[in-house]
């Protein structure tokens, strides 16, 4: 066996071996320290198989003889030596650039889970999709913005929750946007899962590939129910602030031409035309209630042809259940119908008042309506209607300013009619009896089994008048009995008593027969009240409805029955153009105290009663009584009390009885 050859001896011999030996030797240190380094345990296959492959040739150079010369079949192993040196070097670049890599999407994955944790936790509802609409991803917040869970949207198309708000053509409008690859944002109104609408600011946007293709869609909602309802609300109150400012200005309007109106044609005229003028409203007309027919008639229109007119009115006429019309008219009562087009048209009180004129109020543009009641205490002078071509046109306008302009017409059309009834020489004469308990003169006249006779009246206050009335064939105390105990008279005095008689004073609260004519421009004539039955003639004008002045006072006294109505002219004696200098100079509590003192015996001798009677009887002092006496002349009173009566209306013509 031959020894081994001494390796500082070989060294020398193998050049080629040596310089594999150590490249390899260097390939397992430079291995170990990448080991140490990366801690990869592929180096560590490296350092194991390059010190294997060292340590081979380390043994094959001890075998060698010294004498050897270079081996030329070594030189392989040391390009294999070069190429797992090189093999080591280019795995660290590997790894290093592994690495880098790993880094990187270690940060693009910390910030991908930033985006989700964004994405989840946000107020807006996002939503990813596929190119044909199909749901891939849908955050949290879309449960409370459709009402479906996140896991039911999934793989299902938004179409789920669309509403009907929108038509076709909006639909089609946003899907040509995404497709274009341009971004659609929009206000849409969409519907929950269980029915409700929720209007949603959306922005869909399309995602593209590195060929620019489109792949997926991806939307933002945001729930903006609550801006849009305030925003609506906002809106309202602009336009209902605007609708009364216009109304307002219809209003003053209305008021000036009542002001300058001198007849009853031309105060409704007005009132049909500013409303008909208005762009906000399409027509206006006045109607009256005829009792003797009960239908209604045109009377005023304005923005309408004529024919419409009539055309609506009769459609109302030939309504068989109660309408807004005839409540307005029987009850006073404003009316509102917001709808005439909806298939169960209501009035104010929204009770059904069918469709026959609603439909016909639907051919003249008529969708919503007004009915105001014109009235002036318990007079009736029908019903203004207003049309508007948009439902719920009146729902802006307070009730109290509508029902006080109806007030206000009838307070000017009583105020005109009132006029020309004290101005025209032409009047209707009416009589008429009462025999309701409830009228103080019929009940009085009963129970003291006496007559009565009206002789003059004057107003105390608004709400009380004293009345002068002679009782014939009475007890005067039993008559002021009587009179007290009825609720009508405040106070009841006898003036002065006579032979089988008195005169009376009765401070009455409520005057009844009156005051009703007063409101419809009247002028009580005269009383006469015997066995519970009391005869009354009264004036009117001519353009008063007679009809209507006896409905008003039925109202009261259900007994009232027309006797005669007659058309005549009111002549003037120089009686009267006296009594209106008297009254032009007197205030009205002189003008009493000459009544009651002529009529009291003041002025008779010997007197009948004494200043200080007249006095009790008026409730003044007597120096109060006194001074007011002295401001007319005895002279005065005699032509006023015992000069020629009025001349009675000429060419009487009895044209109705009751």
């Amino acid at each position: 066996m031959t020894d081994p050859v001494p390796l500082g001896t070989t060294l020398l011999g193998d050049p080629i071996l040596v310089a594999s030996i150590l490249l390899r030797l260097f390939g397992v240190g430079y291995s170990i320290v990448l080991l140490y380094r990366v801690r990869d345990g592929r180096f560590a296959f490296f350092t194991l198989m390059l010190s294997l492959m060292a340590l081979r040739q380390i043994l094959t150079l001890r075998a060698l003889s010294p004498n050897v010369g270079p081996q030329l079949d070594e030189l392989p192993g040391l390009v294999v030596s070069v190429l797992a040196v090189l093999t080591v070097y280019y795995l660290s670049q590997y790894v290093a650039h592994e690495e880098e890599v790993k880094e990187t999407i270690r940060e693009k994955n910390e910030t991908l889970r930033g985006f989700r944790k964004a994405i989840e936790h946000a107020g807006h509802g996002i939503f990813i999709t596929d190119r044909e609409g199909t749901i891939e991803y849908a955050n949290p917040a879309v449960e409370p913005l459709t009402g479906y869970d996140r896991d039911e949207v999934i793989g299902k198309n938004p179409r789920i929750w669309k509403s009907d708000e929108h038509d076709d053509a909006f639909y089609a409008e946003m899907w040509e946007t995404i497709l274009a690859g341009e971004v659609w944002d929009g206000e849409i109104v969409n519907e929950r899962k269980d029915g409700s609408e929720v209007w949603v600011d959306m922005t869909i946007a399309p995602i593209a590939d590195d060929d620019d293709e489109i792949e997926r869609f991806v939307a933002v909602d945001t729930d903006v129910t609550e801006r849009k309802a305030r925003e609506r609300r906002i809106q309202r109150q602009n336009d209902r602030l605007e609708v009364l400012n216009h109304t307002n200005e219809i209003l003053r309007d209305v008021n000036r031409d009542l002001v300058e109106a001198g007849s009853r044609d031309e105060v409704e005229a007005a009132v049909c035309e500013e409303f008909a003028d208005s762009d906000r409203y399409a027509f206006a007309w006045i109607a009256e209630h005829t009792a003797v027919s009960e239908t209604y008639r045109p009377r005023t229109f304005a923005g309408i042809e004529e024919g419409s007119v009539r055309s609506f009115v009769d459609a109302i006429n030939d309504t068989e259940d109660a309408t807004p019309f005839d409540l307005a008219d029987d009850e006073g009562d404003l009316q509102l119908v917001k709808d005439l087009q909806d298939e169960a048209a209501t009035a104010g009180d929204e009770r059904s008042d069918g469709n026959g004129w609603a439909d016909v109020a639907g051919e003249y543009d008529c969708r919503s309506a007004a009915i105001i009641p014109l009235r002036y205490n318990e007079t009736r002078y029908g019903v203004l209607t207003i049309c508007s071509g948009e439902p719920d046109a009146f729902e802006a306008i307070e009730r109290e300013a509508l029902a006080e302009l109806g007030e206000t017409v009838g307070y000017a059309i009583n105020a005109v009619e009132s006029k020309r009834a004290l101005l025209t020489d032409s009047v209707t004469e009416i009589e008429f009896t009462v025999s309701d308990p409830d009228a103080f003169a019929v009940d009085l006249s009963e129970r003291v089994n006496g007559v009565l006779d009206l002789e003059w009246m004057t107003t105390e206050s608004p709400a009380e008048m004293a009345m002068y009335f002679t009782v014939d064939g009475a007890d005067p105390d039993a008559v002021a009995e009587a009179a007290g105990a009825h609720p009508a008279i405040a106070e009841a005095t006898v003036v002065t008593e006579y032979d089988d008689g008195c005169l009376c004073r009765f401070d009455v609260a409520d005057p009844g027969v009156a005051t009703t004519l007063a409101d419809y421009g009247g002028v009580l004539e005269s009383v006469h009240v015997e066995d519970g039955v009391g005869r009354v003639r009264a004036t009117l004008s001519q353009t008063t409805n007679v009809r209507a002045v006896l409905d008003a006072l039925r109202g009261r006294y259900p007994g009232t029955e027309l006797l005669a109505q007659r058309e005549c002219e009111r002549h003037r004696s120089s009686r009267e153009d006296l009594a209106t200098t008297l009254d032009d100079e007197l205030t009205d509590r002189q003008m009493e105290a000459l009544r009651t003192a002529y009529v009291g015996g003041f002025f008779e001798w010997p007197r009948r009663s004494s200043g200080e009677d007249i006095a009790e009887v008026m409730g003044i002092s007597q120096s109060t009584f006194l001074q007011h006496l002295r401001a007319a002349k005895k002279k005065l009173l005699s032509n006023l009390f015992e000069g020629e009566g009025a001349v009675p209306c000429q060419r009487p013509e009895q044209v109705g009885r009751g």
